[in-house]
Order: C-alpha cells, then structure tokens, then sequence
C-alpha cells in the first residue's frame, strides 16, 4: 500500500493520494496541492456503497471557501476536492482505491469531461466506466473557456503521486543534503600556528540552524536559497528581497553584494 494502514483489521486500509498543479500547462487553473487519505473499497463494493469511499471532485462554492474567499484545502480525510472554475461540474468526477492501493477514476456526468493522459473518459452528461490511474497520470477537469484568459475559466489540470510518502519525511538523500549543507556553511575545525609555537586555534561556523529572516528552523522538506556567500535562507522569506532588486541582491547577513544572472562559467 502507498499509504498508512490501520492496525485494526475491522477498519480500511488508508492510501496516500496527492494531486499536484501540472506546471508545463500555459493555460490552467493554479491551486495549492491537495492531499488525501483515501480509504481502500471492499473487493465485493457496488457502485452504490462505493459513494462512502470515493474522493468527489468537483467545483468550488461559498461554503467550501475560507475567509479571503479561497477554496479550503480540506483534511487529509475529507472525501470531497473542490476548485474554483467554472468549466468544472459541480459533481465532476469520482476517484477511489481499492484492494493492493490501485486507484481509479470516473467522468461523473460532467458537461466539460474529463481527460485521463488527454483521452475524454466519456461524452458530455454520461457517467464514464472505471478507468486505472497510477503515478504520473494527468488528469484534466474540463476545458478552457473564452481562451482561458481568466483564471475562473481556465480547465484544472494536475498530475497523480501516488506512492510518495517517502518523499515527505525523512530518507537518505535529503539527511545527506542536509549534512552537505552544514559543510559548505563550514562546521568543521582547524589549527593554525601562533608565534613559536603551535597553538591550536578551533574556528568553529555556525550550523545550519535557523533563518535569520524567520528565526524559525532550517530543516528537511523546506524549500531553501542559498546566497552565494553560503547564507542559507527559507526560499519563502527571502523571496520578496531576491524580487526587490533582481538580478542584485544583498545578503541580510553579511551585507554582501552578489548578481545572480552572473555566467555560472
């Protein structure tokens, strides 16, 4: 199974499921990544009971949105997805898993369709038969209206990660990174020689601990910016100082000046 599993075996199985914007699409609608916990279906499920279990996608209302007028993301264990477009169907279409975290998908009825790897599941206002979906799969809801040229009329387009639980906590490559990290910033110790003698002299850097933008730990799975003088900062703190005088850039710390369009060569 992809995700985590009960220790009861009088409940379900739990799988992982997250639904990613596709970034090389010019014209969809951007959203903040929607993760679920889906529930596994009984081998022996009807397309009836199969409601209690299945992730309902479909389009943003009032009541799904939070204070700025957003869509929520919803908990891990909410079984309904919902965007904020108006080429989606209200009740555009059903994802679910079943035994061994296989997953799958179906057109609900929608007018606009839904695309599975650019192929419609089935014609305007039909529900669609159960189509397979695995890691990488793009599914699109919908497609663009008046060109696209409003977000609210753009057609959502994401791509399927199943199976990448690993990703999201700690594993080999991202401690090592870490580690790396705290080398380049120079947690290390060395002697040099003073006068006639030799007297050790610990120059010690400081870890990779906090930003000093933040002042909130620098740990695995953050997204972070390295200045060319070796400072490392929360990508998202930083960001609005890299934009201020892009392609300049002053280090908060060191005061150092730096072009980031400088030739790597």
């Amino acid at each position: 199974p992809s995700g985590s599993g009960s220790t009861s075996t009088s409940l379900p199985l739990l799988h992982r499921l997250r639904l990613v914007p596709l970034l090389d699409a010019s014209h969809s609608l951007p959203f903040d990544p929607v993760v679920r916990d889906v529930r596994e279906s009984p081998a022996s499920s009807s397309s009836s009971s199969l409601d209690v279990f299945a992730l309902k996608i479909g389009r943003f209302t009032d009541k799904q949105s939070g204070a700025d007028g957003t869509p929520r993301g919803g908990a891990l264990n909410s079984t309904k997805v919902a965007f904020k477009s108006k080429v989606v169907s209200r009740c555009h279409a059903e994802v679910w898993a079943q035994e061994g975290g296989k997953f799958f998908v179906k057109d609900t009825k929608s007018s606009s369709g839904t695309f599975l790897n650019h192929i419609r599941l089935s014609p305007p206002s039909v529900e669609s038969k159960p189509f397979a979906i695995k890691d990488g799969d793009v599914i699109q809801l919908g497609v663009d209206y008046q060109g696209g040229t409003e977000e609210i009329y753009r057609c959502v387009k994401m791509k399927v990660e199943l199976g990448r639980g690993w990703q999201s906590g700690a594993n080999t490559f991202n401690t090592n990174a870490l580690k790396q990290l705290n080398a380049l910033r120079g947690d290390e110790s060395s002697s040099v020689e003073a006068g006639s003698g030799k007297e050790k002299v610990k120059r010690v850097k400081a870890n990779v601990t906090d930003c000093v933008i933040c002042l909130f730990s620098v740990s695995i799975c953050q997204s972070l910016f390295i200045a060319p003088c070796s400072h490392v900062f929360h990508y998202k703190c930083i960001r609005p100082l890299l934009s201020l005088h892009h392609p300049g850039f002053s280090c908060p710390v060191c005061r150092s000046f730096a072009d980031l369009e400088a030739d790597v060569e």
